[in-house]
């Protein structure tokens, strides 16, 4: 185990440890290669050792929070305020933090992360991303580029956000967002309520991945009828557990003149960018509610207004909206009471089920064995 650089020891920082084992023989003789993976996270010590245990040729470099002060000073402030401490200031000057990129071979990194990350890392093959979505990474010069991002795609808190998706439908299904009304008005109107019976309806999930297998099981066991879709769906395999039917795409208007609930769990691409515009509201059933859970840029955020303004749909349930990382909500739906808005928390839980650095391990072994890594993002595909 080496110590980072004395100046880290006397200003009273954290040092960067660089851990793993090096195997050399005699004198002159050759040694093993070294993978050097420098992580950029902030790791829980079981984490450092999962990684560390992978296999002796794996020299890891733990950075967390050394970048915070550079992420600080090039992400929008509200960002920055949402994602970063108030004390997180970073560590290292500018040349050590250069040279801990310029060495990394493999990165683990969250969001936010530096933009100019593939500039200063000219010996980076691969890059890990903690979080499931890819889209996090368009605005830095990761994207498109030649080095391999994987993401923790179906390894995140899944469990988590379909019980946000099912708290959603309740909160309108049972007329709670009535509740704040009444209260600010200092009298009940108990007829605005129109309580919802969830057994028997039917619920459309868009993206049955990861996230969206969890929001059919949790629909499925409330007595819905659960529908689907996933981009290439696998026509002879057995469906998820709780799902009646999933379609292609080209079955979403289908699905959604039938469905009582909608819960949007799909990547965001190029295809899904506002894929629910105002035709596509005007397809859903009157009086149903929209559940989001994915990225605010998959809905026409002006088209949804409309539709809960003039009564079609009943409630809205968010948890993203466009321009999340940089400012507040749009006035027009935040103020509007058929539409509950949240801070992208749908995966926060007091128990973390979350397996990114599981996926990391698994892909490290592929790495080191030259065998294919899992979920590769697709430049062109979008995730």
């Amino acid at each position: 185990m080496t110590a980072f650089p004395a100046a880290a020891w006397s200003e009273g920082r954290n040092p960067c440890i660089l851990s793993g084992a090096e195997f050399a023989g005699t004198e002159g003789q050759e040694r093993m290669r070294m993978v050097n993976v420098l992580n950029i996270t902030r790791l829980r010590p079981r984490e450092r050792a999962m990684i560390e245990g992978v296999d002796a040729a794996v020299r890891l470099v733990d950075a967390g929070g050394w970048f915070d002060g550079e992420m600080r000073a090039t992400w929008p402030a509200y960002a920055v305020a949402r994602y970063l401490g108030r004390d997180a200031n970073g560590a290292g000057t500018r040349e050590e933090r250069d040279r801990l990129l310029a060495e990394a071979e493999v990165i683990i990194g969250t969001f936010p992360f530096p933009l100019d990350l593939r500039a200063r890392s000219p010996r980076l093959k691969w890059f890990h991303q903690r979080p499931a979505g890819a889209s996090n990474l368009v605005v830095g010069d990761l994207w498109g580029s030649d080095v391999v991002v994987t993401t923790s795609r179906g390894f995140g808190n899944t469990l988590a956000m379909a019980e946000y998706a099912l708290a959603g439908i309740l909160h309108f299904a049972k007329g709670l967002h009535r509740a704040g009304i009444d209260r600010d008005a200092k009298a009940f109107d108990a007829r605005a309520y129109r309580p919802l019976q969830l057994e028997g309806k039917s619920a459309c999930v868009v993206g049955a991945g990861g996230i969206g297998v969890d929001v059919g099981r949790l629909c499925a066991a409330f007595g819905m009828r659960v529908v689907g879709t996933r981009r290439q769906p696998h026509p002879g395999e057995a469906l998820p557990a709780g799902f009646a039917e999933i379609g292609d795409p080209g079955d979403l208007d289908r699905f959604l003149t039938q469905s009582d609930f909608v819960v949007i769990c799909c990547q965001w691409t190029p295809e899904t960018t506002r894929l629910f515009n105002r035709d596509r509201f005007a397809a859903m059933k009157p009086d149903s509610v929209l559940v989001n859970v994915a990225r605010g840029e998959i809905v026409d955020e002006d088209a949804l207004a409309e539709a809960l303004e003039r009564g079609h749909l009943r409630g809205a349930a968010l948890d993203v909206y466009v321009g999340e990382f940089e400012r507040t909500p749009p006035p027009r739906l935040w103020s509007n009471p058929r539409v509950l808005i949240t801070p992208h928390t749908s995966a926060v839980t007091d128990v973390d089920r979350h397996r990114a650095i599981e996926v990391f391990c698994e892909n490290l072994r592929a790495y080191l064995a030259g065998r294919p890594l899992h979920n590769v993002i697709d430049w062109e595909r979008g995730y």
